[in-house]
């Protein structure tokens, strides 16, 4: 049973759990896509995180009541949320250069966890890290899914300037960069690829639900990407 709470005077939070795991993501974005396909006018947006949904209301068209009452009957309906979820998305494929200058703490994470960059590397680039959430800055997609052996702490001082793309580990979470930012996560390498441009409809690249697997790329690779991202002839590659 999800457990609801008021959040300012037009929003209402749909908790699901207290800790980050698939399953209850999974019931998040399935009410998510539930909701949306309800077509509800008194609902403008809706912001799924790791455990909860957070869905902000038109106040002239229902009151908090009242919309925790339709969500209710909505998430405990015959419909199962876990039924509805959409098909689990094809992965993209997210080029990166690790190490040197575009991933400084590669090092510091190999040695953290007795291994070699190269092992670091073929961990981190091995499995498929499903997005269970976009915040922390616009398009920074929280990923979920990264092997403990590679986890490492944060920065014990954060950067004042982590550039875009930039590929992250902050204990046993990775992440990219989606805008220059301050930041404290161990960066061990960059991806060419731009996941936030206003200018673009929708202005991020990922959504929570989507899946994304890293590909080692070497620098001359990186510098011809960022030319077909320049002349928009690049495509993104999905599998």
């Amino acid at each position: 049973m999800p457990k609801f709470l008021p959040a300012g005077d037009r929003a209402l939070t749909v908790e699901f759990g207290n800790e980050i795991s698939e399953e209850i993501n999974n019931t998040v974005i399935g009410l998510k896509y539930i909701l949306e396909q309800q077509n509800m006018p008194e609902i403008e947006e809706i912001i799924p995180t790791y455990r909860s949904l957070l869905v902000y209301y038109n106040p002239l068209l229902t009151d908090l009541v009242s919309l925790e009452n339709k969500i209710k009957y909505i998430a405990n309906s015959k419909i199962s949320t876990n039924n509805t979820t959409k098909t689990k998305n094809k992965t993209c494929v997210v080029p990166v250069l690790y190490g040197g200058e575009y991933g400084p703490d590669l090092a510091f994470v190999a040695k953290y966890n007795n291994l070699t960059e190269n092992e670091v590397i073929e961990i981190h680039s091995s499995v498929a890290y499903k997005v269970y959430m976009i915040g922390f800055a616009p398009g920074f997609p929280y990923l979920g899914g990264m092997s403990k052996k590679i986890a490492a702490p944060r920065l014990e001082t954060p950067r004042k300037l982590v550039y875009a793309g930039s590929v992250g580990i902050a204990g046993s979470q990775t992440g990219i960069y989606s805008i220059d930012d301050p930041g404290g996560w161990r960066i061990i390498g960059r991806t060419p690829l731009k996941l936030y441009n206003p200018n673009n409809n929708p202005p991020v690249l990922f959504s929570a639900g989507d899946y994304i697997k890293f590909k080692p790329i070497t620098i001359e690779v990186c510098e011809e990407i960022k030319k077909q991202i320049a002349l928009k002839s690049y495509n993104l590659e999905w599998i």
